[in-house]
C-alpha cells in the first residue's frame, strides 16, 4: 500500500496551529473563572476538544469517498466511452467467469494488421486490455456472496479436465445494449468441452439466482472493440480481414487456447480454479 505523507513544512504548520489553539483555549477557560479545575485537568480538557484534533491523513479519507465519486464511475468519458450495463452501487461487484488467453507474439503481430486494416476503412477499434474466452455473462454479486459463490464454482469445476481449443475464423459481435461492437475469433475445436465448463458455471449461477450463459453460445476470444453498433460496417470488410488471418506469414493463423484453468473476476479480485490434468 502506498501512503502519501505530508511534507515537513505542512506538518510543522499543522502542529503549530494546534498548539496555538490549545493555548488560546486554556486562557479562555481560565478567564471564565473555572478555577475549580486543576491545571492538569484544564490542559487535558483542551486536548480532548474535537476541534483541536489533527486532521485525518488523506489516505484514510480516500478509503471512504463521497457520493460524487460513485457518480463519476458511471461517467463514460472515464472509460473510453463505454457505458455500464448496470448502475454502479457501493457493495455491488461486477463478476464474470472466463478462460484466459496468453497472447503469442505472432498473434499480436496479426492483431496490429487487423486494426490497421479497420482504420483504413474509418473504423477505429481499441485493442482488448486482456484476452479471454467468456464462460458466463457479467453478473452482479453482493460482497458477502463472494466466498460462497467461489466455493460453489470450485466444487462444480473440480471434475473438469484440461483441454486445448482453437480458433481461426473472425466474427463480429455486439453487446445486448448495442453500445459496443467487437471483433472476435470464434472457436472451431473444443466446443463440447467448453459446454461442460458452462454447465458447471451455470449451476452456480442458478444457485445464486443469477443469469446463466447463452443457450447457443458462440465461444470466442474478443480482439478489439469500438463504441456503438458498428456490426454492419465491420461485416462489409470481414472478408478482407479474414484474408489477413488466412494468409498470415506461412499460412492460416490458428489461435490455440490452452484451457488449463478457469478464472472468476469479481471487482478487483481474481480467483483461479485449475482443471484436472
Amino acid at each position: 500500500m502506498l501512503v502519501g505523507y505530508s511534507s515537513s513544512s505542512e506538518e510543522d504548520g499543522e502542529l503549530g496551529s494546534v498548539s496555538t489553539t490549545r493555548a488560546s483555549r486554556r486562557s479562555v477557560v481560565e478567564d471564565e473563572g473555572n478555577q475549580d479545575l486543576p491545571a492538569k485537568k484544564k490542559a487535558r480538557t483542551a486536548e480532548l476538544d474535537p476541534k483541536a484534533r489533527l486532521p485525518l491523513p488523506g489516505c484514510l479519507l480516500s478509503m471512504f469517498p463521497d457520493d460524487d465519486d460513485d457518480a463519476q464511475t458511471g461517467d463514460s468519458s472515464l472509460h473510453g466511452g463505454r457505458i455500464r450495463s448496470f448502475k454502479h452501487e457501493r457493495g455491488n461487484w461486477a463478476t464474470y467467469v472466463y478462460v484466459p488467453y496468453p497472447p503469442e507474439e505472432e498473434f499480436e503481430e496479426l492483431l496490429e494488421e487487423l486494426l490497421s486494416a479497420l482504420g483504413a476503412h474509418g473504423l477505429i477499434l481499441t485493442q482488448q486490455e486482456e484476452f479471454h474466452l467468456s464462460l458466463s455473462q457479467t453478473v452482479v454479486l453482493r460482497h458477502h456472496w463472494i466466498q460462497p459463490f467461489t466455493k460453489s464454482l470450485q466444487a462444480g469445476l473440480s471434475n473438469c479436465r484440461r483441454f486445448v481449443c482453437s480458433a481461426a475464423a473472425l466474427k463480429v459481435y455486439c453487446n445486448a445494449e448495442r453500445t459496443r461492437s467487437f471483433l472476435g475469433m470464434e472457436v472451431s475445436t473444443g466446443h463440447a468441452q467448453l459446454l461442460d465448463l458452462v454447465r458447471a458455471v451455470d449451476k452456480t449461477m442458478t444457485e445464486f439466482r443469477l443469469d446463466t450463459f447463452y443457450k447457443d453460445p458462440s465461444f470466442h476470444v474478443s480482439l478489439a472493440w469500438c463504441v456503438g453498433d458498428q456490426m454492419e460496417k465491420m461485416k462489409e470488410i470481414l472478408h478482407e480481414l479474414q484474408s489477413l488471418v488466412d494468409n498470415h506469414e506461412e499460412g492460416t493463423f490458428l489461435l490455440r487456447l490452452p484451457c488449463a484453468e478457469v478464472r472468476c473476476r469479481t471487482g478487483n479480485k481474481t480467483f483461479r480454479f485449475p482443471l484436472k490434468p
